[in-house]
């Protein structure tokens, strides 16, 4: 065996080269953050779900990372707002999104949305699942859910509040009326603790919540009469029916997450990730959780990924059957 040319050895040098210095930043990159601090852009307006558990979310990975972690509300159109925001960002890790999984789902196949769900992000982690609610005010006579079908069925276009055009509730809302014969009018808002508000001031006549909705519920404010996006009773309201009980379609349950913009090296990434991961096992974050009823369902990377791709196409099947336009 010969020893290599002059001009093989030039070139196996300057591709070592080439790969080191290509490499290096990035592993400098990983290394170094962060140096600054982290912003994560909430797509729902300030006291909803999305939001209380956001700040718990960041006020534990500020305490791990060692740096500030700050939470800059930008609702609207269900956190599209927010993803269109997030999207042109710098990939660096400096910039993160929370919101529901819905906003890269449904909401991207109803809506004319400024990016790909499926292509312009990092996929970070879902830290949890949440249920929907529909709700009325304590002090009303609708005591469970036939007293409401019967009443509504009684008083056609009784009109109800959620946290979007498009969100999980509210589609689920629309596909109990279509199951049960009745009609309701829909007053979209920018998140569910405005929706609370648009019951509680008695501007619409039912709400369907977005899991923080039982935050009202234990004040004795609501009552709870139906739950959304679960096969199965909530053994702590064990008298609450579901959806599916009634013979009725659901859709898939709606988690909340945490992603960024397309690109963050892998380096930042984890550490973003193990941040989050403690973060999200911390007394503090669970006793959020466990204040406003939200379950705790921690995924990340690649698993993340493939359930968004799931629920994705679950929507996309269902809304093609329905022969939904985008608006």
């Amino acid at each position: 065996m010969g020893f290599p040319r002059l001009g093989s050895m030039r070139f196996l040098i300057f591709s070592a080269l080439c790969l080191f210095i290509i490499c290096c930043p990035l592993v400098s990159r990983g290394q170094d953050f962060p140096t600054k601090p982290i912003t994560i852009f909430a797509g729902f307006e300030a006291g909803g779900g999305t939001d209380l558990t956001t700040r718990a979310l960041a006020s534990g990975a500020e305490k791990i990372l060692g740096i500030p972690v700050v939470v800059e509300n930008k609702p609207g159109g269900g956190g599209t707002v927010c993803g269109a925001l997030l999207a042109k960002r710098p990939a660096d890790g400096y910039s993160l999104g929370s919101f529901a999984t819905s906003t890269l789902t449904v909401r991207s196949l109803l809506l004319k949305v400024a990016y790909d769900p499926l292509k312009d992000f990092t996929y970070l982690c879902h830290y949890s699942q949440h249920t929907g609610g529909l709700c009325v005010l304590s002090e009303s006579p609708i005591k469970t859910i036939g007293d409401f079908i019967a009443y509504a069925k009684s008083k056609p276009g009784l009109s109800y509040a959620s946290s979007g055009m498009y969100s999980a509730q509210r589609l689920a809302t629309e596909l109990l009326a279509q199951c049960k014969g009745l009609k309701f009018k829909h007053v979209p808002c920018k998140g569910g603790s405005e929706a609370y508000r648009e019951l509680m001031g008695k501007h619409v006549d039912f709400v369907c919540g977005t899991g923080s909705h039982r935050i009202y519920v234990k004040q004795g404010l609501f009552r709870e009469l139906l739950i959304y996006h679960s096969d199965k009773r909530d053994p702590e309201y064990p008298a609450i029916p579901t959806l599916q009980e009634l013979n009725c379609p659901d859709v898939p349950a709606s988690g909340r997450v945490v992603v960024g913009p397309k690109g963050i090296p892998p380096a930042v990434a984890a550490k973003l990730l193990s941040a989050f991961r403690k973060a999200s096992e911390g007394p503090e974050f669970q006793k959020v959780l466990k204040q406003i009823d939200i379950p705790y369902l921690y995924i990340e990377g690649k698993e993340f990924e493939s359930l968004v791709h799931k629920e994705y196409h679950w929507y996309k099947d269902y809304l093609s059957k329905e022969s939904a336009k985008k608006k």
